[in-house]
């Protein structure tokens, strides 16, 4: 999702203006990088691993060299190579810009690692991971992060998830790398921070992709965290473009950007070659990027795929700007639009392995069942910000903002905040919650980004049957709605609260931090920490957490209970 500019169409941040009866429409947008390791000129960008199974784990690397070359890589029991698992020779290829993911199979189930990457005579730092575990399991740690924009700050959420002994797994929700021109979103705070986008432009094609991922992996930050823990990771719209559908996507233009197609196809590609994630089974496509894993008898995690391979245009807010004089308008546009039957959110293919997952969970006893959730899916209407006293009407008040009058505007109707979620997709969330409740799992625990915002909301389906909970996280460094908008800490707080009291679903909201969320599971409890770093504007690790939640089950029915802090 995005902060665009004045040509750009409405998403969640790039807001209406003009929005009064007979008014057109307008919108507005809304320290140097890490050096390599000393004595490593070769692997500048650190390593990584992720997308393991019981037995297997993705390991990645990358070399800083112009011409092809040899590889090996070693996965020991010991910090110190001494007793190897497992090992292996690849090639660092032009073809894959240097690149180098390998298979380490052959491993036990629940095993913690060491490997390592060797090539030219040098070593790469080392990194640690771990296969899934089998069989009795009696705890679960995952760190959950999304929206991490280079731009805006130091991935302190990162270095802090690095050191964090309560983490196991590290889940990815996606927007990894955003794909803005340095003078786009961010652009004064990158240029203050040292942390001004590459490619200068916005990236289209595979060479920008590239350039731009290795960019982000050149943090600081971002290396410690890879190298400490492996990803799962899903993504979302901003490692190809804003908003993209099967159709287009909101932030491309054809007419100076190219075919859609061929930048879809580079931003994908680059990000295999980029990313510790496997490469796509047979009969299935690159796009088609969804995953199961299974947590001994403790947990099964299966991530969603939500914008390249089933996904309907989004609902756009601005054709119905002059048109809405009254709720029942706000009503109809709901029913043609956003409630609209058909409007698909995921794939035919997506849909039976996510029910074929939950069956198998539910069967196999497991208490927890988690979804790895790209964008929010609690029911988030904006309620009247005016009426209540929370902004001066933006419309009889000089100098308001654009973002003041959209905010304005979707309240006095009581609209949904962001069409573009699943707010915008009322049939496809109906459709996931019922297949749930056929697979006997509507207790699922959505792990949630997209938003930069952490949340613990209550779900429901629309006849008020339960279908779960949501954890939603900050962004590492994206900033919150109403601060990334504009308004004050005070008002921005007062928002999150107003919010909380007008949406049944929503318990707490926080859009002041950046951070992320952990989540320990046990056999019949789990707590949720919403962790906030310290700061992004200068390197650091401190964090505190500024809000708990245990998770406990009264029959089917998950139970959301707010912790001391």
């Amino acid at each position: 999702m995005t902060d665009r500019s004045a040509a750009l169409a409405l998403t969640r941040r790039t807001t209406l203006a003009g929005l009064a009866a007979g008014t057109a429409l307008t919108l507005t947008a809304g320290r140097a990088q890490a050096a390599a390791p000393d004595g490593n000129a070769l692997f500048r960008h650190g390593v990584a691993s992720g997308d393991p199974d019981a037995t297997s784990v993705v390991l990645w690397t990358r070399v800083t060299a112009s011409a092809d070359m040899p590889v090996e890589w070693d996965v020991a029991h010991d910090a110190g190579f001494t007793q190897l698992a497992a090992t292996g020779r690849a090639e660092a290829t032009a073809e894959r810009d240097h690149t180098v993911k390998v298979l380490a199979t052959g491993l036990r189930a629940g095993g913690r690692y060491f490997y390592r990457f060797r090539a030219g005579g040098m070593t790469s730092p080392t990194g640690r991971t771990r296969t899934l575990p089998t069989g009795r399991l009696d705890r679960l740690g995952i760190a959950l992060v999304s929206c991490s924009n280079y731009a805006f700050g130091f991935f302190n959420a990162y270095a802090a998830i690095a050191g964090d002994g309560g983490v196991d797994f590290v889940l990815h929700t996606g927007d990894y790398i955003y794909e803005y021109g340095a003078d786009e979103w961010g652009a004064d705070t990158a240029r203050n921070l040292g942390r001004v986008h590459q490619p200068a432009h916005e990236i289209v094609s595979l060479s920008d992709y590239r350039t731009r991922h290795a960019q982000y992996k050149s943090d600081a930050g971002s290396q410690a965290m890879h190298a400490a823990h492996p990803l799962l990771a899903c993504w979302d719209d901003h490692e190809s473009a804003n908003n993209p559908w099967t159709g287009g996507a909101q932030n491309h233009q054809p007419d100076k950007e190219g075919d859609w197609a061929a930048r879809r196809e580079a931003s994908i590609r680059a990000y295999y070659e980029w990313m510790p994630v496997r490469e796509p089974g047979a009969g299935r496509t690159r796009a088609q990027f969804w995953r199961g894993y299974s947590f001994g008898d403790l947990a099964t995690l299966f991530t969603l795929e939500t914008r390249h391979s089933a996904r309907a245009e989004q609902v756009d807010y601005r054709p119905w700007a002059t048109r809405i004089a009254s709720r029942a308008d706000a009503e109809r546009l709901e029913r043609e639009t956003i409630d609209a039957p058909g409007r698909a959110m995921l794939a035919p293919e997506l849909e039976a392995d996510l029910d074929i997952a939950l069956r198998r969970s539910v069967r196999a006893g497991q208490p927890w069942r988690l979804i790895g959730n790209p964008m929010p899916i609690a029911r988030t209407r904006v309620p009247d910000v005016v009426a209540a006293g929370l902004i001066p009407d933006p419309f009889t008040s000089s100098g308001a903002s654009d973002e003041a009058k959209a905010l304005a505007w979707k309240g006095k109707w009581n609209l949904p905040f962001y069409p573009d979620t699943w707010d915008g997709y009322e049939w496809a969330r109906e459709r996931l919650y019922a297949l749930s409740r056929k697979a006997g799992a509507g207790d699922l625990v959505f792990l949630t980004g997209d938003s930069h915002s952490f949340w613990a909301n209550r779900l429901a389906d629309a006849k008020g049957r339960p279908a779960g909970v949501e954890l939603g996280t900050a962004g590492v460094t994206s900033p919150g709605d109403f601060i990334g908008s504009g308004f004050a800490p005070g008002v921005s707080e007062k928002l999150d609260r107003a919010f909380e009291a007008h949406n049944p679903e929503v318990v707490w909201t926080d859009n002041l931090h950046q951070g992320y969320v952990r989540l320990a599971l046990r056999r019949t409890a789990a707590l949720a920490e919403f962790i906030a770093v310290d700061t992004i504007t200068t390197p650091s690790d401190g964090t505190s957490a500024i809000k708990r939640f245990g998770l406990t089950r009264r029959g089917r029915t998950l139970q959301l209970q707010e912790r001391p802090a």
